[in-house]
């Protein structure tokens, strides 16, 4: 069993790597736990136009940078998943495959998962044209016609991603109008390969070995279609990644962990940062913000035992 540490953070997105970057600098023994690579979603991210004083950085550059900060400042980054949590006790433990790592406080940043459409052979076709990541998957579907579903800034994303590489992008959409900001649906509406499919929901996927097709539903008039697609791209949200600690923590009616600007949850001594907890708004510089504000308030909360 590894030594106590003073914090133990569980992903390694902007909120698990700001909070190991501040917790490090504050001279606190910092662990933080990834499961596969730097950056969560962060890192399946194209270019992103926002994040202050970057623009137009490519999300693994980003997080390689958080990464690379972090660690210089000296936290510990293992690549273990974790399996489970024990939070009510003193110290707290982490558990993996690999180790049981022992922390007086726990960071949760484990982030979210893109939402799926809930429709029949979506699962297993996975890989098989179904995708949640343009930037990831798109080069497989060069010269191709795909189908983006979804109306946010991710879906006006990933549109725009593909119609860089594909033949045609059709961007699917329940409602008559995009949710995403301004410069993305400019830019939508000046590429020549992009149309808009609007008040249309997709009903059912026609496949064989691939995906071949789609079946959509106007929602407003009950009318039946189908498109001819190699590639669906499903950008219809994110749900926070709360499966290690339901048995722990309660959620909110949204299926967000309750916590404040401080990042506190319920339990002393464990903080809450990024996507997975309930705030207005979700982006890499909130998460990055929640990262800091939680290891503050760690920092605070150990000070306190001494």
């Amino acid at each position: 069993m590894s030594r106590v540490r003073d914090v133990v953070i569980v992903g390694g997105g902007p909120a698990g790597y700001t909070a190991a970057l501040y917790a490090a600098q504050a001279g606190l023994d910092t662990l933080l736990l990834e499961r596969l690579a730097p950056g969560g979603q962060l890192a399946d991210t194209g270019r992103i136009p926002n994040y202050p004083g970057l623009p137009g950085i490519d999300g693994s550059t980003l997080a390689e940078r958080m990464r690379t900060q972090a660690e210089a400042a000296g936290a510990v980054t293992l690549y273990e998943e974790v399996t489970s949590l024990t939070l009510n006790t003193a110290p707290k433990t982490v558990h993996t495959h690999a180790d049981d790592h022992r922390a007086r406080a726990v960071i949760l940043a484990m982030g979210a998962a893109p939402r799926m459409l809930g429709l029949p052979g979506e699962r297993a076709l996975r890989g098989r044209g179904v995708s949640y990541c343009a930037a990831c998957d798109g080069s497989f579907y060069r010269g191709l016609p795909v189908a983006v579903v979804g109306g946010g800034n991710t879906a006006a994303e990933q549109a725009l991603y593909l119609a860089g590489v594909c033949r045609e992008v059709t961007l699917i959409h329940r409602r008559e109008h995009l949710r995403a900001d301004a410069h993305y649906l400019n830019a939508l509406l000046a590429a020549p390969n992009v149309r808009f499919l609007w008040n249309h929901r997709v009903t059912a996927l026609l496949y064989r070995e691939r995906l071949a097709g789609l079946k959509l539903q106007n929602v407003r008039t009950g009318a039946r279609g189908t498109l001819a697609v190699d590639g669906l791209f499903v950008a219809i949200g994110r749900a926070p990644q709360l499966d290690l600690v339901r048995d722990w923590l309660p959620c909110d009616e949204n299926g967000y962990l309750p916590a404040g600007e401080d990042c506190r949850t319920a339990l002393p001594g464990v903080f809450a940062a990024g996507d997975l907890r309930a705030k207005p708004l979700r982006q890499i510089v909130t998460a990055a913000a929640d990262g800091a504000a939680a290891a503050h308030a760690a920092g605070a909360y150990l000070a306190a035992l001494a």
